[in-house]
């Protein structure tokens, strides 16, 4: 085509159509995500990291490879990356750990609060939370909460769950979680009566602080599919200590697929003083998570995403061997607040 701009207009055009139209399939057939497959997080030692989350969290290395290349290089928007990368699993769920031998990246700020936009963590069911605090003691993990805190029971969402933040080697932020009967899902009660004597059963959800809740939901449910699974409106002394951020006030609102662990939104209604992403957070950066969700049709989810005018991490979709990583193609993309989501296509 000769004219340069009118095909610009209708590749535009093209998308546009494509996006809404997958919207209208969707909502009469099946959402793009069918499930969150691992919790990424990248870090300074992976050995170090590895053996942390082995030893005191009892996840069990599942995998470990290395990996480089231009497709690497273009999926994580990283120029010259080589990383080494550690699967582990607790229960059913699974997380990634990513150290880049090349180039590294910035640590965690030191200054980091639960309310600063780039804050994630994972939530780690246990079945005894005194048991749990004790043995976190033992190990001399960093506390993020003062202790662990039991929410009250007003709170019809929220009353009798326990919590408690804590930090791993590198300052990622991790919570351990005790549902009371009648809360959480069964599998988690189910599994803490046929495993007596395990402490830590699985990963319930990880969990993001977005600025507006709406815009999220435009993100997750509107166009990836998930499905809201609960809410609550969580504050006093007992979320202050949690969170330890003196006044805090959240909106929290629970989302899930078809399988795998929920995404949890934590909007701070008060203090509304948190930090944004930054702009130019990469990830071989220790503050970059990144949480891979399996796909129906990645080119689709690429035109919706340029449509929706989202930030591409990615130059485009990526090809890995699936003897380095167990998916063919992949695509980075960034939600309102700049957490990053990898779209997975098997």
């Amino acid at each position: 085509m000769r004219n340069p701009k009118l095909k610009s207009n209708l590749i535009r055009w093209s998308w546009t159509i494509s996006a809404w139209l997958f919207l209208l399939l969707r909502a009469y057939g099946q959402p793009l995500v069918t499930s969150v497959d691992a919790i990424g997080l990248t870090v300074s030692d992976v050995d170090r990291s590895a053996e942390f989350f082995s030893r005191v969290l009892s996840f069990e290395k599942v995998s470990e490879f290395e990996i480089a290349g231009a497709e690497f290089e273009h999926l994580e928007g990283v120029f010259g990356a080589r990383a080494r990368i550690v699967r582990m699993r607790l229960g059913d769920e699974f997380i990634e750990l990513t150290e880049y031998l090349t180039p590294k990246g910035k640590p965690v700020p030191i200054d980091s609060r639960s309310n600063d936009q780039w804050f994630q963590h994972i939530a780690i069911i246990t079945s005894d939370m005194n048991k749990a605090y004790q043995w976190l003691r033992q190990n001399k993990v960093t506390h993020a909460s003062t202790n662990p805190q039991r929410l009250p029971d007003w709170n019809v969402n929220a009353g009798g769950i326990q919590a408690f933040y804590f930090k791993d080697p590198d300052g990622h932020a991790l919570e351990v979680l005790q549902f009371p009967a009648g809360k959480g899902a069964a599998k988690w009660h189910e599994a803490a009566a046929r495993n007596k004597d395990r402490l830590f059963l699985g990963i319930d959800h990880t969990a993001i602080v977005v600025n507006d809740t709406a815009s999220s939901l435009k993100f997750y449910r509107d166009w990836l599919g998930f499905k809201v699974a609960g809410e609550s409106e969580n504050y006093g002394t007992e979320q202050e200590h949690l969170n330890n951020v003196f006044g805090a006030r959240l909106r929290i609102t629970s989302l899930r697929a078809e399988r795998g662990p929920g995404i949890e939104f934590l909007e701070y209604l008060a203090p509304r003083d948190g930090r944004l992403t930054p702009q130019d957070l990469k990830a071989n950066d220790l503050a970059h998570w990144q949480t891979k969700l399996i796909v129906r049709d990645l080119k689709f989810a690429e035109r919706g995403a340029i449509s929706a005018h989202y930030t591409l991490v990615s130059s485009g979709i990526a090809s890995l061997l699936e003897s380095e990583q167990q998916y063919k193609k992949s695509l980075i993309v960034r939600d309102p607040d700049g957490h990053a989501m990898q779209l997975i296509e098997k």
